[in-house]
């Protein structure tokens, strides 16, 4: 089957986000294929570059950028949730005159047609967070 998986969830306030890696990972271990992953809402704080756990807490940023980078997967961040909350890519940095980007290179900024785009082309849309 194909999944489109969209996350709504901030990484360390909601479960949403780990719920989200452990069903993806589970997915791909078991021959699913994931369309696209789509963070919206707060989740977009996800691929922050910048985001700097506790040692004895999980890097969730880091490790959603290893498991999509390790399965080449397409993850799209919400370009208006991301702007909202301060993260912004190369493009975006240039564009509003900010000091620096902070996108994590692993995702693209996007529009929410990539998420209704996503779910055309699986078969089922899963959802984490609020």
């Amino acid at each position: 089957m194909n999944y489109t998986i969209a996350i709504y969830g901030a990484p360390y306030s909601s479960q949403a986000c780990q719920s989200a890696l452990n069903f993806a990972k589970a997915l791909i271990s078991n021959n699913h294929s994931i369309v696209r992953l789509f963070f919206y809402q707060d989740a977009v704080h996800t691929a922050s570059i910048l985001a700097i756990p506790p040692q004895d807490e999980v890097d969730l940023p880091r490790e959603w950028r290893l498991f999509i980078d390790k399965h080449k997967l397409d993850a799209v961040v919400c370009v208006a949730a991301a702007l909202r909350r301060g993260l912004l890519n190369n493009e975006e940095q240039l564009r509003y005159e900010k000091p620096a980007s902070n996108l994590s290179s692993s995702t693209a900024l996007s529009g929410l047609g990539q998420l209704i785009e996503g779910a055309v082309m699986s078969d089922r849309l899963v959802t984490f967070g609020a």
